[in-house]
């Protein structure tokens, strides 16, 4: 499946309002051109993120676009989704690489030059890195420190990987982490939360 970074959803199924809900917000943000979905839902037990993972992977396959799971590879795995996002705690790159095969996507969150640096040493380990945070985030309260959008752009350049900016990404700033020139940008509460998550789909990938 083709790795388009353009407009990432993180999707958040507490933030949503649950389960029901989340599929319709995803639904409505694949309508407003969400170009990858990656479910994370760290408030929830397993067998709700495979429950809520075999939901959406039909809707994701309509519209073309990958459902990536955060940390469990084993969730992956269980449901049959499209490849992980991993983090610098999580299973090493080349053991999800080993466990999903060739074709999974595999991302990596990486925060510095120096996870960045080894980042470029695992060639196809991983298809892409997601760098940050850019700005102060109250999504993730154990996230590093904000690298705001000049850090992003050294991070970028020095990435020898396509890079989706992640962290307090929202309408208002989106055009300036344009700037720094990721090949994307991933947003939880900007759709999440969003009274019309299509429109601000829309008005975001617009923006960016």
């Amino acid at each position: 499946m083709n790795l388009d970074l353009s407009l990432y959803l993180v999707l958040d199924p507490v933030q949503c309002g649950g389960h029901a809900r989340a599929l319709a917000v995803t639904r409505a943000a694949l309508d407003g051109s969400v170009t990858i979905v990656q479910l994370r839902a760290p408030e929830w037990h397993k067998r709700a993120w495979l429950e809520l993972a075999l939901d959406l992977l039909p809707l994701t396959r309509h519209y073309g676009v990958p459902l990536i799971i955060n940390d469990h590879v084993d969730v992956a795995l269980a449901a049959g989704a499209d490849g992980v996002h991993i983090g610098q705690n999580d299973l090493p790159p080349d053991v999800a690489r080993k466990l999903l095969g060739a074709q999974a996507l595999i991302g990596l969150s990486v925060s510095n030059a120096q996870q960045v640096d080894h980042a470029n040493t695992l060639g196809a380990m991983i298809d892409y890195v997601g760098v940050g945070p850019v700005f102060d985030t109250p999504t993730k309260p154990d996230a590093s420190a904000a690298c705001g959008v000049d850090g992003l752009a050294a991070l970028c350049a020095r990435s020898v990987h396509p890079t989706v900016a992640i962290g307090g990404i929202q309408l208002h700033n989106a055009a300036d982490v344009k700037r720094a020139r990721p090949g994307g940008i991933a947003v939880v509460s900007a759709i999440c939360t969003a009274d019309d998550p299509r429109l601000a789909a829309q008005r975001l990938l617009a923006s960016f």
